[in-house]
């Protein structure tokens, strides 16, 4: 499975992802989150970790809205 990590979705926000993070604890927090879920879905979907699938369509639905917040949180 391919990894999501902000770096490799957003590359163009490279530069402010890091600003962001440094600066912004609402904006480190939200980061943080979304890399935690990003590395739990990998592990379900390797084998490693074990989840029902209602958990999982949770837990994708949260990434996705976290990445939703990040990007709208990036472009301002």
């Amino acid at each position: 499975m391919e990894k999501h990590d902000l770096l490799h979705e957003f590359p163009e926000f490279q530069e402010k992802i890091h600003e962001l993070k440094v600066s912004d604890a609402h904006f480190r927090n939200l980061f943080d989150e979304y890399h935690e879920i990003e590395h739990q879905i990998h592990r379900i979907n390797m084998g490693s970790e074990v989840a029902n699938d209602n958990f999982l369509h949770e837990l994708k639905a949260r990434f996705l809205f976290l990445k939703d917040e990040i990007y709208a949180r990036l472009n301002q």
